[in-house]
């Protein structure tokens, strides 16, 4: 069976309750429509369970397929710099639909981003090392695709709707 390597750690996005009893963690890539697909379902949970669960996000950006993964990857990093990751990681997902190179520096806008820092930032070798990091932890820990879960540090193998079945039956 495949584990999270690394662990969860505080180099990871983590949104949810620290207290949380069970950890979700998703490898994913902004430009892969099965991720866009799982998005709305991982907010659904999120709303679901609430504090019972934590929830993480890995970078995995298929380079080779998704011209923008890797970018939209930095701009989310970028953002994260300005504390707002979750909210450009939203938006990306949102408005996947018309993801191009003009996109990045709109949505920083809409969020509310000082532009000239995220545009530094975005091309910034320190960001682009962390999701290249992310994508090495997604090899070692046996990602074949995206989406990709990990719950409590074990790969599930199974689409975000079967996830959310899974809890489902786990928590009542």
């Amino acid at each position: 069976m495949s584990t999270l390597k690394p662990e969860v750690n505080s180099n990871d996005h983590i949104q949810g309750d620290d207290t949380a009893s069970v950890t979700i963690v998703e490898f994913g890539d902004y430009q892969c429509p099965y991720c866009g697909n799982a998005y709305p379902i991982l907010k659904e949970i999120e709303e679901t369970f609430g504090h019972q669960i934590k929830f993480v996000f890995r970078h995995f950006p298929l380079a080779n397929a998704h011209q923008y993964a890797v970018p939209a990857a930095l701009a989310a990093e970028a953002a994260g710099l300005q504390g707002k990751f979750w909210e450009m990681h939203d938006a990306l997902f949102e408005n996947q639909y018309r993801l191009d190179g003009d996109l990045f520096d709109e949505l920083a806008e809409t969020i509310g981003l000082d532009l000239e820092r995220f545009r530094q930032d975005s091309v910034s070798d320190v960001l682009r090392e962390k999701v290249e990091h992310d994508f090495d932890s997604g090899v070692r820990s046996g990602v074949n695709g995206t989406p990709s879960f990990y719950v409590n540090g074990a790969k599930f193998d199974g689409a975000a709707t079967d996830l959310y079945q899974m809890l489902k039956e786990s928590t009542t």
